[in-house]
């Protein structure tokens, strides 16, 4: 039922010759990048691919082909013959004793642990390209807050970096009613750090913010 344009979309994306313009309201619109940067000509194929890993494993590394391959929607194979190719500019790195890859400069380590409370939306970045799922997704969050592997399917509630949770949102008159469901027993301080991300959303949705705790924590917050 949808126009037949549509189909067109992706190849212009990636060919560099279409891109997302500036809304109209909720509708979405689509324009030249060249029409925005006078003189834009897109990057050839070799260089456009290497600075799209870089650019991954600056914001999800370290990182294996695999990881990238599902990231992209590409196949394993071709991943690791394009992370070969790249060989020059990747340096190796382990995460939990098992081979995986940066990029070149780029081996500083956190100077902090992940910390605090976080309500994540469906599909945010951080747990779609975030690897190993082992790490992100522990014990029950495991069987939770992933679909057959894949992130994103569920709003999750972050826990010191670690899906510790999913939430619901459900929309009351000129309410927002946020249900909470931790997967294990939150701190007081966590509680009072949850209240707090759940009135963020109240007030980005312009909205009042109610927050309601599953079983394990109930009687702690309302």
């Amino acid at each position: 039922m949808w126009p037949r344009w549509r189909a067109a979309l992706a190849t212009a994306g990636s060919r560099g010759v279409l891109c997302f313009g500036p809304n109209r309201g909720r509708m979405v619109t689509y324009r030249s990048p060249a029409s925005i940067v006078p003189g834009f000509r897109p990057a050839d194929a070799a260089t456009a691919l290497a600075w799209l890993v870089r650019s991954y494993l600056r914001a999800y590394g370290p990182a294996t082909p695999a990881h990238f391959a599902q990231w992209l929607g590409a196949s394993r194979p071709w991943a690791a013959e394009v992370f070969d190719s790249l060989a020059g500019e990747l340096a190796p790195a382990r995460v939990e004793e098992a081979p995986a890859w940066v990029a070149r400069g780029d081996t500083r380590k956190a100077t902090a642990k992940p910390s605090g409370i976080r309500l994540l939306p469906y599909f945010d970045a951080y747990v779609v390209g975030g690897h190993p799922r082992s790490l992100l997704f522990p014990g029950e969050a495991s069987k939770r807050a992933l679909a057959r592997g894949q992130a994103g399917n569920f709003p999750v509630l972050l826990a010191d970096g670690v899906v510790g949770g999913v939430w619901h949102l459900r929309r009351a008159g000129r309410a927002v009613e946020i249900t909470a469901e931790p997967f294990g027993r939150l701190r007081p301080a966590q509680l009072d750090e949850l209240a707090f991300q759940a009135e963020r959303i109240g007030a980005f949705l312009e909205s009042e913010s109610r927050l309601t705790l599953g079983p394990v924590n109930a009687g702690g917050h309302a």
